[in-house]
């Protein structure tokens, strides 16, 4: 890969690269400036009946929808904002915790979190380091170098992100006509526990944001947790070296795993899955396009299912540089048309049941995804018997149904919850749901990069919404009030 950054005239590569960054941030600072219209805060602020302020956003989730929503906030001149993420500064997101790719499964070209200044994009910041046109030579960026990208992003942009800080029950006060949120920040039972308050609450919690990862009950109730993880779990590989690990799902964590595990020296890795051949068409690729990604959130009820229900049934598929770093080792093996019918321990070895006969491993990797289940989110545990979902709403054509879409919440066009019962709890329209569980009624603006273009957009002109209709009554005060002139007084002859 070309890179300008050799040592010349005395520095050092190092040096080169941090003197092109320095440059690139200023640019970008330049021109978020020439940006910069109009510049003038304009939400009134406000405190509770006791004195607390209230902001006017709590975002739950620093990593790059909770960041691009913060900055896209500033932008619109919402500076009363705090970000919270439960990780420590820099692991925000899954890039640097369990996602175990070499590169992105996104084509490098996606815009997302830079929100249109050329200045603030990963190829700039990039090339910024390994020269112009270095961006040209590879499809997809490599996981630990957007990692990097986003905190250099987060450190330019200077965004009011609070880490190590967990989000207990959210409620609504009503008497101060705002969310109470108890946080807690820093280690375990020894953190210091708070309150804020806020008039929006976004919840850009992240893929699993509107549920929580999924473990079968064939392998949860029947084997001891010493002897099994789920993907999105901190696994410990070197203890897999001349081990026989068996993988369930096929979808691209699980090709990750497989391939990690047999790098550190697995004796063998077995993959299974139900279908009868692996998934060989992304039907997300066909997404990447303006209409859908912009607009599906204006589509009928109908339609939203119609379009969704058909990437359900797709399936997603594991890229082919992940299928090809797993299926290249002469100990890895696939069993299509295998689902898991038992697992249990006997002898110190796992025994697996399939419909095709018994295998026997020494550990379980399960990569088994996510299920939506609003009622395992803590911070939605006072609330969310309030929230709609699509069953509430929607039923699918006969033979249509699918469990695991209906549970998804039923979003208005900004993902704002929306209240099961009508009248019952309107407050709700003040709680964003800014991850995977906005799917089915708004897209992949959530918790994708692919849509997050068009959806932190969408989020955010709904949040400003909010607040200028619901403070309209302060602003035509403050038009009523308004006297300053543009002309001096002219003089008139008599």
């Amino acid at each position: 890969m070309p890179d300008h950054g050799v040592a010349r005239a005395g520095r050092t590569a190092e040096v080169v690269r941090e003197e092109a960054l320095v440059q690139l941030e200023e640019r970008a600072r330049r021109e978020l400036a020439m940006l910069a219209y109009p510049k003038r805060e304009w939400v009134p602020p406000r405190r509770t009946a006791s004195g607390e302020p209230i902001l006017d956003v709590l975002i739950v989730g620093g990593g790059q929808g909770g960041m691009a929503t913060a900055f896209a906030l500033r932008r619109e001149r919402v500076e009363n904002v705090l970000v919270v993420d439960a990780a420590p500064a820099g692991q925000e997101g899954p890039w640097r915790r369990f996602a175990r790719m070499k590169t992105l499964r996104t084509p490098k070209h996606v815009l997302g979190p830079e929100l249109g200044v050329p200045s603030l994009s990963v190829q700039a910041w990039f090339e910024a380091q390994h020269g112009e046109g270095a961006f040209e030579n590879f499809a997809f960026i490599d996981r630990e170098e957007w990692a990097e990208y986003l905190v250099w992003l987060r450190r330019v942009l200077d965004l009011p992100v609070r880490n190590d800080t967990r989000v207990g029950a959210i409620r609504w006060d009503a008497a101060n006509q705002c969310f109470l949120v108890p946080i807690t920040t820093g280690p375990g039972p020894l953190g210091t526990a708070d309150v804020v308050y806020a008039r929006k609450v976004v919840l850009a919690t992240g893929i699993e944001g509107s549920g929580q990862w999924y473990v079968p009950e064939l392998v949860r109730d029947a084997l001891p947790k010493s002897r099994w993880a789920h993907t999105c779990e901190r696994i410990d590989f070197d203890a897999l070296k001349g081990k026989r690990v068996a993988v369930l799902g096929a979808g691209a964590s699980a090709f990750d795993n497989a391939a990690v595990a047999l790098e550190h020296g697995a004796a063998r890795v077995d993959l299974f899955f139900r279908r009868p051949d692996l998934v060989r068409v992304n039907v997300y690729r066909w997404a990447e396009f303006t209409g859908f990604l912009r607009h599906h959130a204006d589509l009928p009820d109908a339609e939203k299912w119609r379009f969704v229900k058909r990437f359900w049934e797709a399936g997603q598929l594991p890229p082919r540089t992940t299928f090809e770093r797993a299926a290249g080792h002469p100990d890895f093996h696939l069993h299509p048309g295998s689902p898991w019918t038992s697992v249990e321990e006997r002898d110190d070895e796992l025994v697996v049941t399939t419909p095709k006969g018994e295998s026997r491993h020494d550990y379980v990797i399960c990569g088994t995804g996510f299920r939506t289940d609003l009622a395992t989110r803590p911070e939605l545990r006072s609330v969310e018997t309030h929230v709609a979902r699509w069953a509430d709403r929607f039923e699918p054509p006969e033979g249509d149904a699918v469990d695991e879409l209906l549970r998804h919440p039923y979003l208005g066009s900004a993902f704002e919850l929306t209240e099961r019962s009508s009248g019952e709890a309107p407050w709700l329209r003040g709680l964003f749901c800014f991850s995977f569980g906005g799917l089915l009624s708004c897209g992949l603006g959530g918790a994708s990069i692919s849509g997050m273009k068009y959806g932190v957009d969408r989020l955010v002109a709904g949040i400003t919404r909010q607040l200028y209709l619901e403070d309209a009554d302060v602003h035509f005060a403050a038009l009523d009030a308004y006297d300053v002139p543009d002309l001096d007084p002219i003089a008139r002859e008599d």
